[in-house]
């Protein structure tokens, strides 16, 4: 028989030359739209509606699973308590974690599904090892590579994955670049062929974050942007709703440019510094919060590559145990822009080890 599939069908590209690939390569494959969050997203129903038509195309059956009230508790209520407390949070690495990879992953098996699939740019390889009960009986490892175009590779996502997840999980488009992408589409004759990416927060479509959590966030108030010598410099308008290294927005003048450097909750005050200030820069860094995606590769110091933003460039850096459930990263070079609430990932090479959140 063959296997069957579900595929998370975004309404874009990517998702839908997955569909489009599996089918082609011989699965029972099945399109589903998720649901998730629709207030201040008027590009949901556009969405929903590019990914019913690719599955009509492909003549594959299609649903719209609806995980709006899950996902205001997972994924929204995640990001606006980090914001309140003053971090950055990074609302994609907990949607994959409870939405695409929890709740549709098991709502897709209850269904009847062997694996799910996603348009992720990220490549998955499967290793052996003995097991620990068995010495003599090999065990699959599920291994996360950076995908082939490193300007879309999406591994920085997908660190909290797990090996129970991954054995279910499908990356059809991993080994091939934007462009091949697009050109599959065509050939495929799919209505998203053109369409264009999505930008910025998931959820979020064209609405600014500073305006979408203005609105959710409780005691917000104008305050002072100060330097670091004290000196007032403009006004903000609410400390929550700045992040680490941000420069525009701040309606400063003057001599700048100014980036954020520091935010005080309490005392409502956001600090800034011109951008070749050494305040920029660590060295070292702690995270918290550490998955590994097979066994821990660590138990002393050891040299890995890292990034601290999506996109970012990697970077060479040392890591060392910290207590139970922590790690202490020691940079080659200072690194500029740390932000707590943010996450860090690790590689060797391409293959992606980890990571964890940044305090």
């Amino acid at each position: 028989m063959k296997k069957k599939v579900f595929v998370a069908m975004s309404g874009g590209v990517d998702s839908s030359v997955a569909a489009a690939l599996l089918a082609k390569r011989g699965f029972d494959v099945v399109g589903v739209y998720m649901k998730c969050w629709s207030e201040d997203n008027p590009c949901a129903i556009s969405d929903e509606a590019d990914a019913h038509r690719v599955a009509a195309l492909l003549k594959i059956p299609f649903y719209t699973f609806d995980f709006e009230k899950e996902y205001a508790k997972k994924v929204v209520g995640y990001m606006v308590k980090g914001y309140q407390d003053g971090i950055t949070p990074n609302p994609d690495v907990m949607c994959n974690r409870e939405i695409k990879f929890g709740l549709f992953l098991k709502t897709a098996l209850r269904w009847g599904a062997d694996y799910i699939a996603t348009g992720h740019y990220v490549k998955m390889q499967i290793s052996k090892c003995k097991s620990q009960n068995d010495n003599e009986k090999l065990k699959n490892i599920y291994n996360l590579y950076r995908a082939k175009d490193i300007n879309k590779d999406q591994s920085y996502f997908l660190w909290t994955l797990t090996q129970e997840r991954l054995k279910y999980c499908l990356f059809p488009v991993g080994g091939y670049v934007k462009p091949e992408v697009r050109a599959m589409a065509k050939k495929f004759g799919l209505p998203t062929a053109s369409k264009k990416d999505s930008q910025g927060i998931c959820f979020l479509g064209q609405v600014k974050v500073d305006d979408f959590l203005e609105k959710r966030l409780f005691g917000v108030e104008s305050g002072s942007i100060c330097t670091l010598d004290g000196n007032v410099v403009g006004e903000h308008r609410g400390a929550e709703l700045y992040t680490m290294g941000q420069r525009h927005g701040l309606g400063i003048g003057g001599d700048g440019p100014y980036f954020v450097v520091k935010k005080d909750i309490k005392r409502n005050i956001v600090y800034v510094a011109k951008g070749d200030d050494p305040v920029h820069f660590k060295k070292e860094l702690v995270v918290k919060k550490v998955h590994w995606i097979s066994d821990v590769p660590i138990v002393g110091p050891t040299k890995v590559l890292c990034r601290t933003r999506y996109r970012q460039p990697l970077v060479r850096a040392t890591i060392t145990p910290r207590g139970r459930s922590g790690i202490c990263v020691l940079f080659d070079m200072p690194h500029r822009s740390v932000t707590p609430g943010q996450s860090v990932v690790f590689y060797t090479g391409k293959k992606m080890l980890g990571g964890g959140v940044i305090i």
